[in-house]
């Protein structure tokens, strides 16, 4: 839980662009390619580890929550309808959940909380962690490369802006779901009280 706020996107592409130098430092094989694999196989391994923590987390206090009473915080509906979305839609929330700050943080443990296949869950989670690394750290050490030898422009001098950029791309969903989610409950409150 303690890391659910870091920007793992922009750090992921700034790892890319610096694979080279991180290579360097833990096990450097004198080839940028396979400098490059080794830390994507690394960053696999510690997101498919950290998902299974959090599916076992989960799991573990899934009987818990089932059996407890409502609460001001705490409504049993929400854990029903979470439990019918995984069911319905639990591989691909797991996939996707790994490029949505936040939520990749909670989307294992919920996916353990309701009861989600064991299975499943293990499946889904290698493929959104191998997309997600991949595509992270691919991104940024080739396009470092790209724009470095094609107009002799050092991304490194502007990493500021570009983790802004990337944390802007990837929050702009979920902002925009809770601010949709907002308005159509206006909605839904003003229309019940006009009847």
């Amino acid at each position: 839980f303690a890391g659910f706020f870091l920007p793992g996107d922009s750090l992921l592409f700034v790892a890319g662009i610096y694979s080279s130098e991180l290579a360097r430092e833990i096990f450097d094989t004198h080839n940028d390619f396979l400098n490059l694999l080794l830390l994507t196989t690394l960053v696999v391994l510690a997101g498919i580890a950290g998902n299974l923590v959090g599916y076992w987390f989960g799991a573990r206090s899934g009987p818990y929550l089932f059996k407890r009473e409502d609460t001001f915080f705490y409504k049993k509906k929400h854990l029903f309808a979470a439990k019918s979305f995984y069911d319905k839609y639990g591989g691909s929330a797991i996939v996707f959940a790994r490029f949505l700050p936040v939520i990749r943080t909670f989307a294992p443990i919920v996916a353990g909380i309701v009861g989600m296949e064991r299975k499943k869950f293990a499946f889904f989670n290698v493929v959104g962690c191998v997309a997600w690394a991949v595509s992270m750290l691919f991104a940024g050490h080739y396009l470092y490369m790209f724009f470095l030898k094609r107009f002799n422009f050092d991304i490194k001098e502007h990493l500021e802006a570009i983790v802004i950029v990337i944390i802007l791309i990837t929050t702009a969903p979920v902002i925009w779901k809770f601010a949709t989610h907002g308005k159509k409950k206006e909605k839904e409150g003003s229309g019940s009280t006009n009847a």
